[in-house]
């Protein structure tokens, strides 16, 4: 192969084709039209001696040749990206990106808005896109770019992302103002005897961590209500006699619509972390955006 030939431009067109394995999903990432990323396909075939990607009854699949590829031409542009990001002076006042985060509802409230509030008086051209956080799928969408940065339990997290703790939370447990039955003490007994909401993202299951430390006591409680999304349950709370346990950050926020009782047997505390790939390990503008979350967060800079 002349590789005086090869430009940058088609090998990262080919890194996107081999990801999508569809022409059209490939132009819209690299945002091109679909007959240049054509045009490019037909150029990279010409030079690999190679169709590198093949009819398929869903889109198109990559040759032997081009499985074989795709390691190491994401390692040569990672490398060259992260050289490239290196020598960029980044200024957050005239920057323009996108910071992709995966998260959960409760951590879009609890960190994500307060970013967002950061970046439009710092960073006005940077854009936050936000989306559920699927901890399967976490590392295959770090590794190819649709995810920069993860909002996760470190326990979660797979272990060849970097981590870095942000904040810590606990439970409490929150009812409606005048519930009846939280006028006084309330004891474990006693909380055993109302109905509970418990959040369940994306399952359904109505059994949790919480009921775990109860079997472990020998009780149980009444689950009325899976919910998927943290910020559902205070206003389910807040109409009905059920109760729940909220992390305490995103219940304090809600105070005005329920109130907050301390959960009457131990819970441990959480930890919330930030987990990203290696690729964007070094990008100056996700090294300030992550800076900037952590000292939003109170976590040491």
């Amino acid at each position: 192969m002349d590789t005086k030939r090869l430009d940058l431009n088609l090998l990262q067109t080919l890194e996107a084709l081999l990801e999508e394995g569809n022409v059209t999903r490939a132009a819209a990432r690299l945002h091109l039209s679909q007959p240049a990323v054509s045009a490019q396909l037909a150029r990279l075939r010409a030079q690999f001696g190679d169709p590198l990607l093949i009819p398929a009854p869903r889109g198109m699949r990559p040759t032997a040749k081009a499985e074989a590829l795709l390691a190491p031409l994401r390692d040569a542009l990672r490398q060259v990206r992260d050289m490239l990001a290196s020598h960029q002076d980044f200024d957050p006042a005239t920057a323009h990106m996108t910071l992709n985060i995966a998260c959960t509802d409760y951590a879009q409230a609890v960190a994500v808005i307060p970013l967002l509030r950061r970046l439009r008086e710092a960073a006005p051209g940077i854009r936050v896109a936000v989306r559920n956080l699927e901890p399967a799928r976490l590392l295959a969408q770090t590794e190819r770019g649709e995810v920069d940065l993860a909002l996760i339990s470190p326990d979660c997290a797979p272990d060849s992302l970097h981590a870095r703790f942000l904040f810590d939370d606990r439970y409490v447990l929150i009812g409606r103002h005048g519930h009846p039955a939280l006028q006084g003490e309330v004891t474990l007994e006693h909380y055993l005897t109302l109905e509970h909401v418990v959040v369940s993202l994306g399952t359904g299951d109505f059994s949790t961590t919480v009921d775990a430390a109860l079997a472990e006591r020998g009780v149980a409680r009444r689950v009325a209500l899976s919910a998927a999304s943290f910020l559902l349950v205070p206003e389910i709370v807040a109409q009905t006699d059920c109760v729940a346990l909220l992390p305490e950050r995103l219940a304090l926020a809600c105070r005005e619509r329920v109130q907050l009782r301390e959960c009457p047997f131990p819970l441990r505390r959480f930890d919330v972390a930030m987990a990203w790939h290696e690729r964007s390990h070094g990008h100056p503008g996700l090294c300030w955006l992550r800076g900037e979350l952590a000292g939003l967060m109170g976590a040491e800079v």
